[in-house]
């Protein structure tokens, strides 16, 4: 590959944010997914290419490749290419100049410092100085999006942020498992006790009233007690569903610092 570019482990919504951030900041971006993403935000999410071929977020395209002499022509066509490779294998034959781990899985599933000059990951589960340059912190508050050199972020605490005063309800977990089906749809407004999914002959219940902000593909085999939807209690949000949240707005800006500061530090090009 002659063109220096950054790989991105993950592309759920948040790894979407930093994809977006570093795309129209100029950085040529590899997005690398599992062969069956669960991002709940599908429709902010670039992750959906894998089942598509193509997804677009706020203008961005994200094309699924399965040839690496295609991350070139993508660059070119100024899209963003996308490989199916959990395990990194591609790693024997490319060479990015950072490699990003917003998998999100609080805890680290086998990014190293070694994979690249600049290695960046996002949340709790990574210590940096031993298993990457810089971490990211990604919990609300304060310090979110803060860049971390030394040191890991805050601890996961399994409790979701509180927006307009609801936390835990936000967030909805399957009742069973087994493939789920749709009863309503990602940015329709639902109420408290309303069906909005099925799985098997389980229904899927509103926690609250709000927008149904996220909820997993349909056909997906959940399991359960996996976090399957999302419910934001502010009605008004409801033309927010496809667009990249403020929380991964912050989380890319502190990726975006560190990447090209990290470069900088190690006189690597990014353009």
């Amino acid at each position: 590959m002659s063109l220096p570019f950054v790989l991105v482990r993950g592309a759920g919504d948040l790894a979407t944010g930093t994809i977006v951030k570093l795309h129209k900041s100029g950085i040529r971006v590899l997005a690398v997914e599992c062969e069956k993403p669960s991002a709940i935000r599908r429709q902010a999410a670039l992750c959906e290419a894998v089942y598509d071929g193509s997804a677009t977020v706020e203008g961005v395209i994200c094309r699924k490749i399965t040839d690496l002499n295609d991350i070139e022509r993508c660059f070119e066509r100024c899209e963003v290419p996308l490989l199916v490779d959990e395990k990194l294998e591609c790693l024997k034959k490319i060479k990015p100049v950072a490699v990003i781990d917003a998998i999100i899985a609080k805890k680290n599933l086998g990014t190293t410092m070694d994979m690249a000059f600049v290695t960046i990951a996002l949340g709790p589960g990574f210590v940096a100085g031993e298993d990457v340059h810089a971490v990211i912190e990604t919990q609300r508050g304060h310090n979110l999006g803060r860049v971390i050199y030394r040191g890991s972020a805050a601890p996961n605490t399994g409790i979701p942020g509180i927006i307009a005063g609801e936390s835990v309800k936000r967030v909805i977990h399957s009742p069973a498992t087994g493939e789920i089906k749709h009863l309503v749809n990602i940015g329709e407004i639902v109420s408290e006790g309303q069906e909005i999914a099925i799985i098997n002959d389980t229904p899927v219940i509103a926690t609250l009233d709000g927008v149904l902000r996220g909820l997993i593909r349909e056909g997906y085999y959940v399991t359960k007690g996996m976090k399957i939807a999302d419910i934001d209690p502010r009605k008004e949000q409801k033309e927010n569903c496809t667009t990249i949240s403020d929380k991964a707005r912050c989380i890319a800006g502190g990726v975006l610092e560190a990447v090209i500061h990290l470069s900088n530090e190690q006189g690597v090009k990014l353009f």
